[in-house]
């Protein structure tokens, strides 16, 4: 029998569409991205918001806070303060005195012009006394430009106005020598010369004067107004920081029942003291400075107006007889001195009106006073002179002008020396009041600061005792 030999015969391939596939991987997930503004401003809002969810996170946020605002206002309160007592300081050693010095430049100028047409009046042989004073007064008038100049800047205004004073002097006093060298001859080109010299003072010098005058008590008002500004500031973060304390307090009281916490206590405290402090403190300086102003500023410039109407008018009198009636008003009807010393008087008058309304003591008012009847005596005898000298008798009226007694001249001396008096004694009320204004903020600034670290130390301390019964 036979038997098909034995072979193993070969698999079937599978189908070309059940061909093998490479392996399939899963896809790869893309990298994780925080969201959008999840960056560490927006992580540390996350975290204060989920502290403030428990109660030791929320004391926490208190805590800082409270400290922060107790801080600012201290902070804002040295600041403030310091900025005021600075003003104020200025009033007293600066701007106050550069005033005070520019109306004596005003007056020393005014003055000498005064002297130098009285002894131009007295003929060759002018009187020691009298040149003497005119050289009293240029000497004053050049030290005080000197100490003005060394204190203002050069490109201000009245850096302007004192090299206006500074070129003009020199030149002012050459005419007067001119004139008195001719004078001394006996030359009529001296009373030319004299002319021209009170010119210039009149429409170059004493404007400069005048200006630098008005732009150093321009200064001091503004130091003035600076040093009374109230620090709105500095109160109202103290108000929001005892508010804030006392809310705390508060909320303390209505959680635990207990009716202090001795750190919150004492920050309240602190800032309690600053507050009165800053304000009792502000309102004292602004008082003072308020009266050195009313009682001292006002009156000052009432008087060195009297003091320089009283100084225009008798130099005017004095040139009505060297010019004798040579230089006219502008229209051609009047005599131009004569007509410019009426004017003088009449403003010395107001002034004197007002001085007297501002004096507030006998010390004040007893110059004035007297001020006012020698102007009235001095109108009595100038009415006089005029007569006099309308009757043709000249050398009876310069005796009445110059002379020694029953003159004019007297009289302006006396009201000249009332007003320096009155000058003085206001000044002394005026730095004695703007002193105790500054010194009313005296260590204010220091107190404040010292204070408020204080204050904030204690708020923490007194949250952290609260913080400590959750540990």
């Amino acid at each position: 029998m036979t038997h098909p030999p034995n072979v193993r015969t070969a698999p079937q391939s599978a189908p070309a569409t059940a061909s093998a596939q490479p392996p399939v991987h899963p896809p790869t997930q893309p990298p994780v991205q925080p969201p959008a503004g999840r960056g560490a401003w927006a992580e540390a809002k996350r975290r204060l918001r989920t502290a403030a969810t428990t109660e030791p996170g929320r004391l926490q946020i208190i805590g800082a806070a409270l400290a922060a605002l107790v801080l600012a206002f201290g902070v804002a309160t040295a600041f403030e303060i310091s900025d005021r007592a600075t003003a104020a300081d200025d009033v007293v050693s600066r701007s106050q005195p550069l005033s005070a010095d520019a109306a004596s430049i005003y007056r020393s100028l005014a003055d000498a012009d005064t002297a130098a047409s009285s002894g131009f009046l007295a003929g060759a042989e002018e009187p020691r006394a009298v040149h003497e004073r005119y050289e009293k007064d240029i000497a004053l008038a050049s030290r005080l430009l000197v100490k003005a100049a060394a204190n203002t800047d050069s490109s201000s205004d009245s850096g302007h106005q004192i090299a206006t004073l500074n070129e003009g002097l020199p030149r002012y006093a050459g005419l007067i020598e001119t004139a008195r060298a001719n004078n001394r001859l006996g030359r009529p080109l001296g009373g030319a010369y004299l002319r021209f010299a009170n010119e210039q003072m009149a429409k170059q010098l004493l404007p400069a004067a005048q200006k630098l005058y008005d732009a150093e008590t321009a200064r001091l008002e503004q130091d003035d107004d600076d040093a009374r500004f109230w620090p709105v500031v500095s109160l109202a973060i103290g108000v929001v920081a005892i508010g804030g304390l006392v809310w705390a307090q508060r909320r303390n009281y209505r959680r635990t029942n207990r009716v202090f916490n001795h750190g919150l206590l004492a920050a309240t405290a602190a800032s309690t003291v600053v507050l009165l402090w800053l304000a009792v403190g502000h309102t004292v300086a602004r008082a003072q400075l308020n009266d050195a102003e009313a009682h001292g500023q006002q009156s000052l410039k009432v008087l060195n107006d009297a003091r320089i109407a009283s100084l225009k008018a008798r130099a005017n009198e004095n040139l009505t007889l060297v010019a004798r009636g040579a230089v006219l008003t502008d229209d051609g009807k009047n005599d131009k001195y004569a007509t410019e010393f009426g004017a003088g008087m009449d403003r010395l008058g107001k002034e004197l009106t007002r001085a007297q309304q501002l004096a507030d003591d006998d010390e004040g008012a007893g110059p004035v006073e007297s001020a006012a009847k020698g102007m009235s005596a001095w109108q009595d005898r100038h009415a006089d002179v005029a007569r006099t000298d309308r009757a043709g008798d000249y050398e009876g009226a310069l005796e009445k002008v110059i002379g020694d007694k029953g003159s004019t001249g007297e009289c302006f001396d006396k009201v000249d020396q009332a007003l320096e008096q009155a000058l003085a004694h206001e000044q002394r009320e005026f730095t004695e009041a703007a002193k105790d204004g500054r010194g009313a903020l005296a260590g204010l600034p220091v107190g404040a600061a010292a204070l408020a670290v204080l204050g904030a130390v204690g708020a923490i301390l007194g949250i952290n005792r609260r913080l400590s019964e959750y540990r």
